[in-house]
């Protein structure tokens, strides 16, 4: 054996509970399973620990990152072996020659990704979608990758500025498209994505060339997918009832008729947005619908909030909107919170009025605007974000709560968190799945038989957020910690692995059995725990980006090889691109 994995309890990713056994690993794959008692160059005792499948992450941003990144942290540190990339209808590729930026302007706008990073990082060696499978395909890397074809530089490809400004596809348009992806698929790609929301724009502030696309454009796409028996459907849309239910239930069918026209496997992104909406109820109905009618249709959810990390390194904070904060910008961020602790400067700034333009003629991000006009009401969700961070924070230790019990303003005390220490301190402001100030509706979601682990956003909002670290937070929250709804752990660990794995069609992993691939993971869930993010200057052209860690993983294996030992990487890249179908 390469590898015996001993006295563990595993948890193989089946929903089945948990069985005392150990784990033999040989080229690769899993060679056995029970009480082994053969030598092996490798032996871990695993007491004390789960045995699990690795993970599957179905919506991750790595598009960029994975051409220049071996490690493709954080994901790896959180028990991720596979993930899917090209989610959202974004990406790198097909494109033309000398259009390049254009892909650069959308991942910076739609997916928080400094754009001097791309353009340093990237070196464009292909135009077509399968010419930049060839490039993955060269590249070792800590686990797999997988990717689907992106709806809007397909529209660029081959609509030019047409597609960027959302205009109608003819239907010459459309046959040159349906017959890229159909090249693509072929060649192995994942499946196909595309973006409707009106929260995704370009740096340029334009909406994405996709966002608007007819059904009878994405309907024709679909035919790319017949015959070939294989292949997955991804769809983000905002489903905004806010303009009234016909919007709503007629961007549904938006999703029905894709799913129909496609045969394949369709995921759509699932929260809860707006109070009152119950949009991801009618979400759930609407899916449950489309099931009996025979479609495919799943839902990807996260186990937490979904918002923004608020601090003195992130991409914004409110204090940005304020005069006299301009010239700490660029500072290090324990010098900053210093000369925002003199007394001084800091009535000078709370004095004065935000503005919407910064002194150098920068735009200051819309988000800022709206937070500081409603900073007393909202702040009641912004939650200081300690050592360990809880992701289902109790009212009482918000801003507001702070503030109101100290009978000051929010902002004072939201200025004073920022100005704390090192200047690493940080605030939580969930925007989605928040909206009773608890994770109850996220606990019906999991909980129900369509629902898929999803929307981590690896790889992007990097300024911003940091939810690759996600599956984390559904063992040790959701199958641990939780008082209420809880998961049980070997379903968590079935979501996380076997479910994401069907999902994309891979029968090689997800599931602990002999035969197959050794994607494996060691974890002691009594100690798992998150640590709080951090802000990193590692990427391309000094670009920054936030990481998370945790404790708990007492290791990761990819294809048989381990790639994370407590926490820290080995240096080893098993990794490699896996084309759907091979």
């Amino acid at each position: 054996m390469d590898t015996i994995i001993k006295n563990g309890t595993l948890v193989d990713g089946t929903g089945s509970p948990g069985v005392r056994a150990d784990i033999g690993i040989r080229g690769g794959r899993i060679a056995a399973i029970g009480a082994i008692g053969a030598s092996a160059a490798e032996i871990v005792d695993a007491s004390g620990c789960i045995v699990t499948p690795g993970f599957v992450d179905l919506h991750t941003h790595y598009d960029g990152e994975v051409t220049w990144d071996h490690e493709l942290a954080p994901s790896v540190w959180h028990g991720v072996t596979t993930v899917l990339m090209g989610n959202c209808g974004v990406g790198f590729a097909p494109v033309q020659r000398g259009k390049e930026h254009e892909l650069i302007k959308l991942m910076e706008g739609v997916e928080d990704i400094p754009g001097s990073a791309l353009a340093e990082g990237i070196d464009f060696r292909w135009t077509s979608f399968g010419e930049y499978m060839d490039v993955l395909a060269a590249r070792e890397t800590t686990v797999d990758v997988m990717a689907q074809v992106p709806h809007d530089p397909l529209r660029l490809f081959v609509m030019g500025d047409r597609g960027k400004h959302r205009e109608d596809a003819t239907d010459d348009d459309v046959r040159q498209m349906t017959a890229l992806l159909r090249e693509a698929l072929e060649a192995g790609a994942a499946g196909f994505s595309t973006g409707r929301t009106d929260n995704h724009r370009t740096a340029d502030g334009l909406a994405t060339p996709s966002a608007d696309a007819k059904t009878e454009e994405l309907v024709a796409l679909m035919g790319a997918f017949g015959g070939l028996g294989r292949g997955v459907v991804q769809v983000v849309s905002d489903f905004d009832l806010l303009h009234g239910p016909e919007r709503f239930d007629a961007e549904f069918d938006v999703v029905d008729a894709v799913a129909r026209a496609s045969g394949r496997p369709t995921s759509v992104s699932w929260m809860q947005r707006w109070p009152g909406t119950e949009q991801w109820e009618r979400m759930a109905k609407r899916t449950e619908q489309a099931v009996g009618a025979g479609l495919d249709i799943r839902l990807q959810c996260a186990p937490r909030g979904i918002g923004v990390i608020i601090g003195i390194e992130s991409t914004f904070h409110p204090l940005i909107a304020f005069p006299s904060f301009w010239p700490l910008v660029g500072l290090p961020p324990a010098e900053c919170a210093a000369r925002l602790r003199d007394p001084e400067l800091r009535a000078k700034i709370l004095s004065e009025s935000p503005q919407k333009q910064a002194g150098d003629g920068s735009s200051i991000p819309p988000l800022v605007d709206i937070l500081l006009q409603k900073i007393e009401m909202i702040a009641f969700r912004f939650f200081p974000m300690g050592d360990v961070p809880s992701y289902e924070p109790a009212i009482e230790q918000s801003i507001g709560a702070i503030a109101a019990s100290k009978g000051v303003r929010a902002l004072e005390v939201l200025y004073d968190t920022l100005a704390e220490g090192d200047g690493k301190s940080l605030i939580y402001f969930p925007i989605f799945n928040y909206v009773e100030g608890n994770l109850d509706a996220v606990g019906k979601m999991l909980h129900h038989p369509r629902a898929l682990w999803g929307l981590s956003d690896a790889g992007a909002h990097v300024g911003t957020i940091c939810d690759a670290s996600s599956s984390t937070t559904l063992i040790a929250h959701w199958a641990r910690d939780r008082e209420r709804e809880r998961l049980p752990l070997e379903t968590a660990i079935e979501m996380l692995s076997s479910r994401n794995a069907r999902q994309l069609g891979l029968i090689d992993r997800g599931v602990l059995s002999v035969g197959r691939r050794a994607d494996v993971n060691v974890i002691d869930v009594a100690k798992l725990a998150l640590k709080k993010p951090y802000a990193a200057h590692d990427l391309p052209a000094g670009g920054r980006r936030l990481l998370q860690r945790a404790v708990g993983f007492v290791g990761t294996w990819v294809n048989g090889v381990r790639v994370a030992r407590d926490g820290e990487l080995t240096g080893n890249t098993p990794g490699r691109l896996k084309r759907a179908g091979s």
